[in-house]
């Protein structure tokens, strides 16, 4: 299972299709599998996580999972409570979650042989942007019970945009981060950004935390905040 193809379409710039085919052959030679296939899917729909998803249209035994939500719920068979449902990749079994409010699309998955739930943009350390606040709170709360009833060991989400200070973000943009902290968060990280969602619910806006930044909202104020750390930070070459 490949989860996301990234924000970089041109394969020549970003050969995914040609990485994955390499790995897959290599484990083939070691392990020989009649009919070895690969499922492509995606934590949410925004174009930063599907853009490299053309290079897999034509690929043999692919299944290649739509972006949108009647796509994501057809194929997962999320019913209206979100899941988690189980996902057969035939001797390894995934447990999936809808989890909307960032993006209608989201979903959270659960990897019990490792213990991580991939969170994607809905729980990382940084911005984290709520399309539907209804929705955000309501899947924070599914994946809490999940991230206690199950044994999770890592909560990892697809960005780092916070530094090492507690509450401090890079810009929008900023792409040498020498002072990131690690992408892993706890369980107890992901009950405090569930706590801080819930707390600010009826308030628009950007909220800080230590580990992460809640954008309740447009936000215009915070975005033209970044947009000009993000100008200051060109200026400076970075």
């Amino acid at each position: 299972m490949l989860l996301d193809t990234g924000a970089t379409a041109d394969p020549a710039q970003f050969p995914l299709r040609a990485t994955m085919d390499s790995i897959m052959t290599g484990w083939l030679a070691a392990h020989p599998t009649p009919g070895y296939g690969l499922l492509v899917a995606h934590t949410h729909g925004h174009g930063d996580h599907i853009a490299g998803d053309g290079q897999f249209a034509d690929r043999p035994d692919t299944e290649l999972v739509g972006a949108g939500v009647a796509a994501v719920r057809a194929f997962f068979g999320f019913d209206d409570d979100g899941g988690p449902v189980r996902v057969d990749l035939g001797g390894r079994v995934l447990e999936a979650i809808h989890t909307p409010g960032h993006q209608d699309a989201a979903i959270t998955v659960f990897d019990p042989w490792t213990g991580w739930l991939l969170t994607g943009d809905t729980i990382c350390r940084g911005r984290l942007y709520v399309e539907d606040m209804t929705a955000f709170t309501a899947s924070l709360d599914r994946m809490v019970a999940v991230a206690r009833a199950r044994r999770v060991g890592s909560v990892l989400g697809s960005h780092i945009e916070m530094t090492a200070r507690r509450g401090r973000d890079y810009p929008a943009g900023t792409l040498y981060q020498p002072d990131e902290p690690p992408v892993h968060m706890s369980v107890d990280q992901l009950a405090e950004v569930c706590a801080a969602a819930h707390a600010v619910a009826s308030r628009p806006g950007a909220h800080v935390f230590d580990d992460f930044i809640i954008f309740n909202g447009p936000c215009r104020a915070a975005f033209r905040r970044q947009r000009l750390r993000r100008l200051a930070n060109r200026m400076r070459g970075l």
